[in-house]
């Protein structure tokens, strides 16, 4: 497990390989990865957009920017989290992902990004 904490937002992320949904044969590799989200502050911030950059060993680095995360821009009261898993397809069996999410105070208004640190992508066997 990865954690960062950027102006009291805690955001932790495992990652797995999934062998059984992956084509190794095909050079096909699925990751999959969890995240939590966790307002450490003491004011509501609602999830705006996400922006990863996603490395793979086997091609190019990729940029992906979007509204919220699977479909949601989640609010997070103080005190509380916010749990999602989403995945990520490699054309290789080594890679890695980090990024920021831009969050709102509720409050103000005020926006502000959040550190996603930098978690690997690896299949187990390369472990060794």
């Amino acid at each position: 497990m990865v954690v960062q904490i950027t102006e009291g937002i805690k955001v932790s992320v495992i990652s797995r390989f999934k062998e059984d949904l992956s084509n190794i044969q095909e050079g096909e590799y699925l990751f999959t990865y969890h995240v939590t989200i966790e307002n450490l502050s003491n004011y509501t911030i609602k999830l705006l957009k996400r922006h990863w950059i996603i490395f793979d060993s086997g091609s190019v680095v990729r940029e992906v920017k979007g509204e919220g995360v699977v479909g949601r821009q989640p609010i997070i009261e103080p005190g509380q989290s916010h749990r999602y898993v989403s995945g990520c397809n490699l054309n290789s069996e080594i890679g890695s992902i980090s990024g920021l999410y831009l969050m709102e105070k509720l409050s103000d208004g005020k926006q502000f990004n959040v550190i996603v640190p930098q978690f690997k992508l690896i299949c187990p066997y390369k472990l060794n």
